[in-house]
């Protein structure tokens, strides 16, 4: 359940929550606001909220509920300006551009409907057309990677980190800490997010911020559920 998940991993030191409903884009339905006010209440650090928005109103809704910022995926590629205009009326800090990648024929594909669509876009070029449009950070995902604890796909994260001058977040893969050094000193990402490594190892948000810190790296982590 994601609401005790979110009160456990505020007693963790995770410096911030991401919550993606990946099932969300399979309907037309609306972010589920009701659980997502009930989240905002129990989160004391800063929450990230994606899945299923596709319209300006409800970002003010999340907004309002209290997420801090918004993760928009799949819904980029139909409609591009939608992260423009939740960076015009909110700021490029509200909106997290998300982007899952898998490697095709040499090159790396963006792919949409929580990495089961193919899209026609190359990852540096969809990345620099995301900042262009305002997104204030990247989320980037390695679908091969992710829940393999096999580490981090570091020429993928540093190939999108060259393209673009905002904040890059390496998602998919962590196992243990290295990985997360790896990810930011080799690979050059701003944070890294991690799941899997925390909820079936024995290491904590506490242990990869003392690793992270002995390796001479300011610290923020992101959880992603």
């Amino acid at each position: 359940p994601v609401l005790p998940a979110v009160k456990v991993y505020n007693q963790r030191e995770v410096d911030e929550l991401i919550l993606v409903d990946i099932l969300a884009n399979q309907s037309d339905n609306d972010p589920d606001f009701e659980s997502i006010d009930e989240f905002g209440q129990d989160c004391f650090v800063p929450l990230t909220i994606g899945g299923g928005i596709t319209r300006i109103d409800q970002v003010q809704r999340l907004l309002r509920a209290g997420a801090d910022k918004v993760a928009v995926n799949t819904a980029a590629y139909a409609c591009p300006n939608l992260i423009s205009e939740i960076a015009r009326r909110h700021g490029a800090q509200c909106v997290v551009a998300s982007i899952d990648v898998r490697a095709q024929d040499g090159y790396w594909i963006c792919f949409s409907h929580a990495g089961k669509k193919i899209t026609n876009r190359e990852v540096v070029a969809w990345a620099r057309e995301l900042e262009d449009r305002g997104a204030g950070e990247i989320l980037i995902t390695s679908i091969e990677r992710d829940g393999s604890m096999q580490g981090y796909d570091l020429p993928l994260i540093e190939a999108v980190v060259r393209s673009v001058k905002i904040p890059v977040i390496a998602s998919g893969g962590a196992g243990n800490y290295q990985h997360m050094v790896d990810a930011v000193i080799q690979a050059g990402a701003s944070a890294v997010a991690a799941a899997s490594v925390f909820h079936f190892t024995e290491q904590t948000p506490a242990g990869a911020k003392a690793a992270l810190a002995e390796a001479g790296i300011q610290v923020r982590q992101a959880f992603v559920g």
